[in-house]
């Protein structure tokens, strides 16, 4: 079997991984111990994030012609990939937090929702709430007036029945 045949279903696997995703984010993960990589991959496993190593010239061809194709110029040195199909800032919020215990993580660069982003559009991703901590914050905002409405119309029937009480 020529090396090509071999090559051509890990291509397309990557191209697979990365069609259709919210954001796929490419890091260096050169330095990194056999547990804190194990420990990483199982954080982002938890959240639904597909984690991978392929070689460089692999992601290069399954890049061609996509939105990832931007990623190309960084495809240097220990490289793997981050991909989400669901929450767009999720990758960049665990590898960010993850690169804090693990200095030796480098988060690269990253496309998002079709934008290409470099290290520093990585980190600013990564400051990005959760959709569900989004969410929470929404609601808690709308139900603020209402609760305050609530309270002040239950002080004034309060305070007119201690008037009627009175009488």
């Amino acid at each position: 079997m020529a090396k090509v045949e071999l090559k051509q279903p890990i291509v397309a696997e990557i191209a697979e991984v990365i069609k259709d995703a919210e954001s796929v984010v490419l890091v260096n993960y050169s330095g990194l111990t056999v547990e804190q990589d194990t420990v990483l991959r199982r954080e982002l496993r938890e959240a639904g994030i597909v984690y991978k190593v392929y070689k460089n010239t692999m992601m290069r061809r399954a890049f061609e012609g996509t939105v990832c194709e931007s990623l190309d110029k960084h495809l240097e040195g220990t490289n793997a990939l981050a991909v989400s199909k669901t929450d767009a800032t999720a990758p960049a919020r665990i590898l960010a937090n993850f690169a804090k215990k693990a200095p030796k993580l480098e988060l690269v660069a990253a496309v998002v929702e079709g934008n290409y982003n470099d290290t520093e559009g990585v980190k600013a991703l990564a400051e990005i709430p959760s959709r569900e901590v989004l969410l929470g914050r929404l609601f808690g905002s709308m139900q603020s007036p209402v609760a305050n409405f609530a309270r002040v119309i239950k002080q004034i029937a309060e305070k007119d029945g201690e008037a009627a009480a009175a009488e």
